[in-house]
Formats: structure tokens, sequence, C-alpha cells
């Protein structure tokens, strides 16, 4: 059975397009996004290297070059990618889509449990939610000023 280092070298640089081929389909299998900065980086690596080895470069673009390369490409695409898919550079439109509570803040609801204590319950579409403020009756109108997790911050209207 022929070691790895001689299949590498009798591949040659077509070795870097199977390994951007291996990697790619790694990322399919990992979850997350961690193997397809490296599977770009062998493919451009590999293409790189067919291009300059029949442009007669092939002895200057040797094996040691061609793994800086690829090492210098894998780290220069991932750390593009951590500055430029920041989730803090996509603004959204919709901040508190995810936040159901916080979608609330502004609106004014009917009390449906006695606030009493500073705890109540108010009705929310057709859902109770728990509420938090001044004592009130049931039937009571407020206005949610805040949240407190999934508690509603309320005040008499």
């Amino acid at each position: 059975m022929p070691s790895l280092t001689s299949m590498l070298t009798t591949l040659g640089p077509w070795s870097w397009l199977v390994a951007a081929v291996l990697l790619l389909a790694l990322e399919t299998v990992v979850p997350g996004v961690h193997f397809l900065w490296f599977g770009l980086a062998a493919a451009v690596v590999g293409v790189l290297a067919i291009a300059l080895g029949a442009a007669g470069y092939g002895a200057v673009f040797g094996w040691p070059i061609q793994v800086i390369a690829f090492a210098a490409l894998a780290v220069m695409a991932v750390f593009f990618v951590r500055r430029w898919a920041n989730p803090a550079h996509n603004a959204s439109d919709l901040p508190d889509l995810n936040s159901r509570a916080a979608q609330y803040v502004g609106r004014t609801f009917v009390v449906a449990e006695t606030i009493a204590g500073g705890r109540g319950k108010i009705t929310v579409g057709d859902s109770l939610w728990a509420a938090e403020g001044p004592d009130l009756d049931i039937g009571a109108h407020v206005r949610v000023t805040a949240t407190k997790g999934t508690v509603l911050v309320v005040e008499p209207i």
C-alpha cells in the first residue's frame, strides 16, 4: 500500500483540488461553517499550482510554497469572514423579532388577574402574560413600559 506522501507527490497539484473537494464535502456533514474556508483555500492553491506549473513556474511554486500559500489563504479567509460576517454589522429592521415581550412595549392591554403585591396577569391576544406594576383590579387598562424577561412591566392608563 503506497504511503500518503507518495500518493500526494504522484497527484502533484491535483492533490490540492482533491483536498478541496474533501474539505467541502466535510463541510456538508459538520454543523457550522468551519471547513468551507479551508476548502476554498485548497482550491485556490490547487488552481495556482496547476496554472503556474503549466506556465513553467512549477519549480518556483513547489510543495513548501504551496503549504505556506494554503496556510496564508486559510487564515486570511477566516479573518475576512469573521470581520465581514459579524452579526453586529448586519443591523436588522426588526430588532425585536425574536423577543416577543419587547414587541409589546408601548402597547395597551387589560388586566386579567388582579395585580396585587406588584404581580398579576394581563391579557395579550388570547394568552395571559405575567405582569409587574402597581396594584390594579381586573379590567383596568395598562400600558407596557418595559420587560423583565417574559414579565411585562405595566403602568395604569
